[in-house]
């Protein structure tokens, strides 16, 4: 994951539905060996997606990691599950950084925000 820790923090926009997101849940390894420029390849790659939206991280002291992708449409989300460098990047997150992890796609059907002015 990039260093965001010039920008401020605010969530990804709620949009208008229906939209998709893919909702990865990770324990990590050990040992990280380029694990943090293959996260940031990864979020350079997947804004060239038509139809990608946003992403939104998060962390626990423990150590648990998820992402939110959100996707327009089914299409942009298998375009993105379909990358060559995308797949190479999840089998060695299978083979060297993840412990364990979980992915849940969902079909958004509804979606709002607040932001304090």
């Amino acid at each position: 994951m990039s260093d965001h820790s010039e920008a401020p923090v605010v969530p990804v926009e709620a949009f208008d539905p229906p939209y998709y997101v893919a909702v990865f849940t990770s324990v990590p390894t050990e040992d990280r060996s380029g694990y943090g420029e293959t996260a940031a390849r990864m979020e350079d790659l997947v804004k060239d997606v038509p139809g990608f939206l946003g992403m939104d991280h998060a962390g626990t002291p423990g150590g648990l990691s998820i992402t939110v992708g959100y996707f327009r449409d089914a299409d942009a989300l298998t375009e993105w599950r379909n990358n060559a460098e995308h797949r190479a990047a999840q089998k060695r997150g299978r083979s060297e950084w993840y412990r364990s992890y979980t992915l849940h796609v969902a079909k958004v059907e509804r979606s709002h925000g607040f932001l304090r002015a």
